[in-house]
């Protein structure tokens, strides 16, 4: 069937007169703010712990409106023998808002999750300098950063939380060793000194029991040389006589 000629243009009358007739709601910002989607892009936070200063996301910027600068630290060796490591110290990382078109592009190659989002948009400056957001400002709106969405139930678990999640069992399983090896090793000295102290208690009764019987064995030696001495004394009487 043909299209009614005028039908698309009386449609397009019936929303205007559909939305003439609704009362129009307007948010009253400042003193009302606006719910923002959580991946909103607003200011970018550091995290600065997690930098490791590999210039990737000054390298990819195509603004180039990132500023980062750094310095080598010698690290001594773990144990004794070991080679001494070298490793980046960061020094400034600035962003400048002025020139960044929110592209995420930093976001995204950061390897190691040092740079986050966060909805924040009231930054706005009279002085296009104060723009430049240094690394204490940076690491400010790390406070603003939503927490991530959950994750998929019937998603795979990331082998970054297997793998830590293997080392805790591990690392709990070989304390539980050392403790269980532990109250074992009191255990065992526990019942030697125990044994220890049995047979030492043991000799002394011995002792004290062998020392009445050697008393009453030297009692009839005693007393025969004694039994002796009377005859031998007789004889020398009856000499005389």
């Amino acid at each position: 069937m043909a299209p009614i000629p005028g039908s698309g243009l009386a449609k397009g009358l019936a929303v205007t007169l559909r939305t003439m007739t609704r009362k129009s709601v307007t948010a009253q910002y400042p003193d009302a703010q606006p719910e923002l989607p959580p991946r909103t892009r607003g200011v970018i936070g550091l995290f600065e712990e997690n930098c490791t200063v590999c210039m990737l996301c000054a390298r990819e910027c195509p603004d180039w409106c990132i500023y980062i600068d750094s310095h080598k630290e010698t690290v001594p060796a773990a144990v004794p023998g070991g080679r001494e490591r070298s490793r980046n110290v960061l020094d400034r990382f600035a962003i400048d808002f002025s020139l960044c078109m929110y592209c995420g592009i930093c976001i995204e190659v950061c390897p190691f999750d040092a740079l986050f989002w966060s909805p924040e948009f009231e930054y706005a400056e009279t002085d296009i300098h104060e723009l430049t957001h240094e690394r204490d400002k940076l690491r400010e709106w790390m406070w603003t950063v939503p927490e991530p969405p959950a994750l998929d139930p019937r998603a795979e678990e990331p082998k970054e939380i297997g793998a830590a999640r293997k080392a805790a069992e591990k690392a709990a399983a070989q304390a539980e060793a050392e403790r269980a090896a532990a109250a074992q090793a009191e255990a065992e000295q526990a019942a030697a000194q125990a044994g220890t102290g049995q047979d030492a208690a043991d000799a002394g009764t011995g002792q004290d029991v062998a020392e009445p019987h050697a008393a009453e064995q030297a009692a009839p030696e005693q007393a025969a040389p004694e039994q002796a001495a009377p005859e031998q004394a007789a004889p020398e009487q009856e000499g005389p006589q």
